[in-house]
């Protein structure tokens, strides 16, 4: 019988089957850039392949290789390891296990086929995307960053920065990653000759970024394999203090994994010591901002009384006010500020 390679299912069902699940998940990410000829046909493959081991989580394919995020239940790892390596482009590829392993992780598993795995706005036929910077572990990334004159760069957005980075990285303020690589490439134009140790989530930003820097004539490279995941796990297994500081951004309903105690900034409504990521209840708003478990209690979660008094109009009625708004490119006329406390 052919599968269906779409959800049909709501929200709210979705995440009562995950509920009743009793079995305990385990979150993964992996990413490759290799030539996929037919992304399409790649796609439905893996959905033949996974979805019979009840994974649940984003798949990204493009041409240029594949970026996943999912969850699967701890039973059938071996059997995970067994099908990524029966498929000749995902033989071996690196598994990320995460930190946290929370069951709400993912409710659907999406396979989606894009033109590239991450915007990264980047002409690729200008430079050899494959040459990239010196993969370092976790351990050697971590002793590294003590070496007298490294350069350490974040690579990720200012909102995943503002709750977590490695002390004495460079925080470029931009919001997505086509904005970044020209602004590091900005700001690291007197260190050419140093030693650059970049670092993102997973991993795979720095693949294209360390590549991009080198073909822009940076002599040392260096990039942390697996990212932060695979570092905050190594530290914690060798039982030494983590550079990193705070928590690490995740692109899943976590919104974050904690690495270390540390709060680094700040409630966006009241001013006081927060890390903990939202996103506003007005569904016509829908920002993403820092704000305390007070706050948003006090807002109904919302980022602002404007959006508040918006949530407590009838359903049919924000309905007509979200498609008015769109229709007119008209958007919420408050304004958040991020505050970091610290770097």
């Amino acid at each position: 019988m052919k599968k269906f390679l779409f959800n049909r299912y709501d929200k709210e069902t979705l995440k009562k089957r995950v509920q009743m699940d009793t079995r305990e998940r385990r979150v993964i990410s992996f990413y490759r850039y290799v030539k996929l000829n037919d992304p399409i046909q790649f796609r439905d493959k893996l959905y033949d392949a996974f979805e019979d081991l009840g994974i649940l989580g984003r798949i990204y394919l493009a041409k240029e290789g594949i970026n996943a995020q999912f969850s699967i239940p701890v039973e059938n790892y071996d059997a995970l390891r067994s099908a990524v390596d029966s498929i000749p482009e995902l033989n071996k590829i690196y598994f990320n296990d995460a930190v946290e392993d929370k069951k709400e992780s993912f409710i659907k598993l999406a396979i989606k086929v894009r033109k590239k795995i991450v915007a990264d706005g980047l002409d690729d036929s200008k430079f050899d995307a494959s040459d990239v910077g010196t993969h370092l572990t976790p351990l050697e990334f971590h002793e590294a960053l003590s070496e007298p004159g490294v350069v350490v760069v974040d690579l990720r957005n200012n909102y995943e920065s503002e709750v977590g980075h490695f002390e004495n990285a460079i925080l470029p303020d931009v919001g997505t990653f086509r904005e970044e690589l020209p602004l590091v490439e900005d700001l690291l134009k007197e260190n050419k000759d140093k030693k650059i140790l970049l670092y993102c989530t997973g991993g795979i930003r720095c693949e294209k970024a360390s590549a991009y820097l080198k073909y822009k004539g940076f002599s040392k490279v260096h990039q942390l394999r697996g990212g932060i995941i695979n570092y905050a796990k190594a530290v914690q297994d060798a039982g030494i203090p983590s550079k990193f500081k705070g928590k690490n951004f995740v692109f899943d309903d976590r919104l974050g994994e904690r690495v270390t105690d540390d709060v680094l900034t700040v409630c966006y409504t009241c001013g006081k010591p927060s890390d903990r990521h939202t996103n506003c209840a007005n569904l016509g708003c829908h920002v993403l901002l820092v704000q305390c478990e007070d706050c948003s209690k006090e807002l109904l979660g919302c980022c602002s009384e404007e959006c508040k008094n918006i949530i407590l109009l009838p359903e049919d009625v924000q309905k007509n006010l979200r498609k008015e708004n769109i229709k007119n490119k008209k958007y919420p006329t408050h304004h958040l500020t991020r505050k970091l406390v610290g770097k």
